[in-house]
């Protein structure tokens, strides 16, 4: 299915109606704008009222912030018209500046907001919409008045609390994300609909062209790379401040699901969570990064410094092109930023083991099983022994081996010629990789007659935890912010922050939709947490970072 195209609605004042969920195909009420086609947020007139943040770490701060009047239930929000054909998109508003107070415009129809200048095409599935970039209308009612200047406080470190420069913020996306969350859900199955698996550059493409228009509608600009498996997206966001280190957000848009899954395994929502073949790893958060793009443009921000994206196509094959431009970003970055979905329990991932794609080849003899199998040197039979002999050399702590796909021969009455296995291997240290890998390099052959040959495929180093986390701390303090509690742990698998992180860059990972199952038939992500996940990584994009290390800055 492609994904569904929003019509913008003329706001309203009267009291706005709950969004209800229905089939993807049929029209629906949509939250906000959705960016192919974009829409406008359709809200009752703005409200001022106290607003106390607290937080562990940061001393309360109470701040007078006008706020939109909205719903906290995340399928209750104001109701715009939706037609096939669009995705998710930011939105025109005029905002106090200090006080975050968004104050909706009236838009024309087909008005969009990030669009580059009128007659703008974005994609959607096989079609075409022509966007008008939006012209904002001062809203009829006075404007509210900015929140009075509070005294920035620091935590317990001495440093500014982490949204003092920014009072009313913290209750702003809150409020927003709640709003934004079901159009959010909907881009996540959207995005699942479209199957991408790695190595089929046709589907990966496809899927890249409507990423692009998405983010693009957002405020990016999108620059595709050339990949031999799929097209990589480079883009980026302009930042406030751009004489800073850029934030690097990592991503990809491959799944390991094969074509046709959808038959028997459609996108479903049902008892809070949505399921589907690639919703937590990881569409569910790509969406949730446009939605905060998303969330920051319908507040009339952008974020504090310049933040470029990558997203690649063969991340779950080990990335062994997209590895290049992860690499080619790094130089200069203040931190890195992943988009894996987090541990079950919504905890971010502060370490990695390392990773290792190993092909095993065989060689045999052909001959004829029944009257010449004495001239055979059967493969199968070669390669089933060096399986056995590779677990006895995979003996290090923390170290782990999974035979993930075995083939061979070719009839039953032939002895076999050739066979390979694909085996993945993981690590908690670097040494510990350098001696299996250094193991498996001088494999030789059992018996006569036959050759071994290993092949590293990809490969990626152990992002070990460090004692000091000060970008963790931060996180934490924003969540705390936010009304939310959060923590980080290690994390058995690999990813693309894995090289980041082992060359000690200020690294995290799991910023995507919190769930569970990732390459299991119970993939599935939770509904309730998507607002959450938007407002944190919205205010991550929008407030200062500490120092986080001697070479950066802000």
């Amino acid at each position: 299915m492609s994904p569904q195209a929003v019509r913008p609605a003329t706001p309203a004042a009267s009291p706005t109606a709950a969004a209800t969920s229905v089939p993807a195909a049929a029209p629906v009420a949509v939250a906000v704008g959705a960016s192919t086609a974009q829409a406008a947020i359709t809200a009752p007139a703005a409200i001022t009222a106290p607003v106390t943040t607290v937080a562990p770490a940061v001393p309360a701060v109470t701040v007078s912030v006008a706020t939109s009047a909205t719903a906290t239930g995340v399928n209750t929000v104001p109701a715009p018209t939706m037609t096939a054909g669009a995705t998710l998109a930011a939105v025109t508003t005029t905002a106090a500046p200090t006080a975050f107070a968004p104050v909706e415009p009236t838009r024309t129809a087909g008005a969009a907001h990030g669009t580059d200048a009128p007659g703008t095409t974005a994609r959607t599935g096989t079609a075409r919409t022509t966007l008008a970039p939006a012209t904002p209308t001062p809203a009829a009612a006075p404007p509210t008045a900015a929140a009075p200047h509070t005294p920035a406080v620091t935590d317990s470190e001495g440093q500014f609390g982490p949204t003092a420069a920014l009072p009313g913020l913290p209750q702003a996306l809150t409020t927003r994300a709640r709003t934004l969350a079901g159009a959010v859900r909907r881009r996540c199955a959207d995005l699942a609909r479209i199957e991408s698996p790695s190595g089929d550059a046709p589907r990966l493409d496809a899927l890249a062209e409507e990423l692009a228009a998405g983010f693009r509608a957002t405020g990016a600009t999108v620059q595709r790379e050339p990949g031999p498996a799929g097209d990589h997206l480079v883009l980026q966001w302009e930042g406030r401040d751009e004489s800073l280190p850029h934030l690097l957000v990592v991503g990809h848009h491959d799944t390991v699901w094969p074509a046709g899954i959808l038959t028997d395994w459609p996108v479903t929502e049902q008892d809070g969570t949505l399921s589907g073949p690639g919703v937590v790893d990881m569409k569910g958060g790509l969406a949730i990064l446009e939605g905060a793009f998303a969330l920051l443009a319908d507040l009339g921000q952008r974020p504090h410094r310049t933040v470029r994206l990558v997203v690649v196509s063969d991340e779950e094959v080990g990335s062994p092109d997209g590895k290049r431009l992860v690499e080619r970003q790094l130089r200069d970055a203040a931190a890195v930023l992943g988009l894996e979905p987090p541990h079950p329990d919504g905890r971010l991932k502060t370490a990695r083991r390392g990773s290792t794609r190993v092909r095993l080849t065989v060689t045999g003899r052909e001959a004829h099983a029944g009257n010449d199998a004495a001239d055979g040197v059967s493969a199968v039979d070669e390669l089933v022994d060096q399986l056995v002999a590779v677990r006895g050399l995979v003996s290090f702590p923390g170290t782990e081996l999974n035979a993930g796909r075995i083939s061979g021969g070719s009839r039953a009455n032939v002895v076999a010629g050739r066979a390979e296995a694909e085996l993945g291997l993981r690590f908690s240290t670097t040494e510990a990789q350098r001696r299996t890998l250094d193991n498996l390099a001088r494999l030789t052959a059992l018996r006569p007659g036959a050759r071994v040959r290993t092949e590293v495929l990809s490969s990626r180093p152990a992002w070990p935890e460090r004692s000091a986390n000060p970008l963790l701390r931060h996180v934490r303090s924003l969540a705390a912010v936010l009304g939310q509690q959060l923590d980080g742990g290690p994390a058995g698998g690999a990813g693309d922050t894995n090289l980041p992180g082992s060359r000690g860059l200020p690294t995290l990972d799991g910023f995507g939709a919190v769930g569970g199952g990732a390459h299991a038939r119970h993939e599935h992500i939770r509904i309730d947490q998507l607002a959450p996940r938007i407002a944190l990584l919205a205010a991550l994009l929008a407030v200062p970072l500490p120092r986080l290390r001697d070479r950066s800055e802000g």
